[in-house]
């Protein structure tokens, strides 16, 4: 809940410090912020986000698809990637880009003690990551732009199939914590991207990922996951609408898509999850 991570928030406009006065978010110097009724903070200003969020229909694909259990080997590792690096301070998750909010709070799950944020630039993410888990803050913010957090107050920052801005998440992210990134191999979903036109992955990204990285993080681990899932027509229709995919194939293209495919089908899961730490010295890139 936002009570429980408020401490951890900065005003989007001067950076001082919040505090939670009845349904609003108050900084020092009084810029406020009204709470939702279903729990969320906007802490987004100015122009609007480069970004364009998820959809309520892709939020409510994402929910189906995760909550069916077929990237739960993916969110198990990276709670394991938390537990390997934590250390004596409590443990203070930011996941960026959380979209349902479902890997942050499995991470939650494994580390009991922890307390955690999801932003994204979407409210309808927004509303679903508000009621993922009771120690799980949910607020509205533009990944791309500088984040609602103080300097150095998150201990494990996660970015699972999302953007990253490696120099705000260096700045909030503490000098013995951690960065936990997620990213898709060329094999992700492999025997689906042709027959139903879904977005391929670039074969580019690992290199894009570690220049976004150089000055800032050192990468200290890296795990393969690739394992195969049996998916049915409704899990193959989930897994085209919750992503970018969404976007390019409409309601009626996807449906001819998905009915001339014979489920289950066999469909490959393959990511890497790679962790960093904080560059003491940051050097320019």
């Amino acid at each position: 809940m936002l009570a429980d991570i408020v401490d951890l928030l900065a005003c989007p406009v001067c950076g001082s410090s919040v505090e939670i006065d009845d349904r609003i978010v108050l900084c020092q110097l009084g810029h406020s912020f009204d709470i939702a009724r279903q729990g969320y903070v906007s802490l987004s200003t100015g122009a609007a986000s480069k970004i364009s969020g998820d959809t309520a229909e892709m939020i409510a694909s994402r929910a189906d698809f995760l909550d069916d259990g077929h990237f739960d080997a993916i969110g198990d590792a990276v709670a394991r990637a938390i537990e390997d690096t934590r250390g004596p301070a409590p443990v203070r998750i930011l996941e960026i880009g959380a979209g349902t909010g479902h890997y942050v709070a499995r991470a939650l799950d494994e580390v009991p003690d922890a307390q955690a944020i999801g932003i994204d630039v979407s409210k309808a993410a927004a509303r679903r990551i508000a009621r993922a888990h009771d120690r799980l803050g949910s607020v509205v913010a533009d990944a791309w732009k500088r984040l609602p957090i103080l300097d150095g107050s998150i201990t494990h920052t996660l970015s699972i199939f999302s953007p990253r801005n490696a120099d705000e998440i260096r700045r909030v992210t503490s000098s013995d914590g951690a960065f936990i990134v997620v990213t898709p191999t060329p094999r992700h979903l492999i025997e689906l991207i042709e027959p139903l036109g879904m977005v391929s992955v670039d074969e580019d990204k690992t290199r894009r990922l570690g220049d976004s990285m150089a000055g800032r993080f050192d990468r200290i681990a890296r795990t393969p996951v690739e394992y195969p899932m049996t998916l049915d027509a409704d899990a193959i229709r989930a897994v085209v609408a919750m992503g970018p995919s969404a976007r390019h194939i409409d309601d009626r293209q996807l449906t001819e898509r998905v009915a001339a495919i014979e489920a289950p089908a066999t469909v490959t899961a393959s990511v890497v999850v790679s962790t960093y730490r904080p560059r003491l010295a940051i050097t320019s890139s």
